[in-house]
């Protein structure tokens, strides 16, 4: 059964850092795509940044430069760097994998991390 689990979640204050961890398990299990989202009270999940197999990577609009996504293939952990966090980055974040980067069918999600940025 595959596994995702996050971790690395916390409070930090505004320019700030954090690196959020996802393990995938079993070590067999290497889909093609993997990413980070995150969600909001009363908000839509929304996609943060993907790592594909050959390595391509996509960011939103408002992580861009800020933060970086990559992918451990040995540990087979994808890793999401966060630097000069804002307040806006405050939510709970979750990791993703599945056989292509849409993420609208077929997809495997970890419990979730919970960030806070503070001002």
């Amino acid at each position: 059964q595959v596994q995702l689990v996050e971790s690395g979640g916390g409070s930090v204050q505004a320019g700030g850092s954090l690196r959020l961890s996802c393990a995938a398990s079993p070590v067999t299990y290497r889909p093609y795509c993997m990413g980070w989202f995150r969600q909001t009270p009363g908000k839509e999940r929304e996609g943060v940044a993907t790592f594909d197999t050959y390595g391509r990577t996509t960011y939103a609009d408002s992580v861009k430069g800020r933060f970086t996504i990559s992918r451990d293939n040995i540990k087979n952990t994808l890793i999401l760097q966060m630097n000069g966090l804002k307040p806006a980055d405050t939510a709970m974040y979750y990791c993703a994998a599945e056989g292509n980067c849409s993420f609208t069918y077929g997809t495997y999600w970890g419990q979730g991390t919970q960030d806070a940025v503070s001002s």
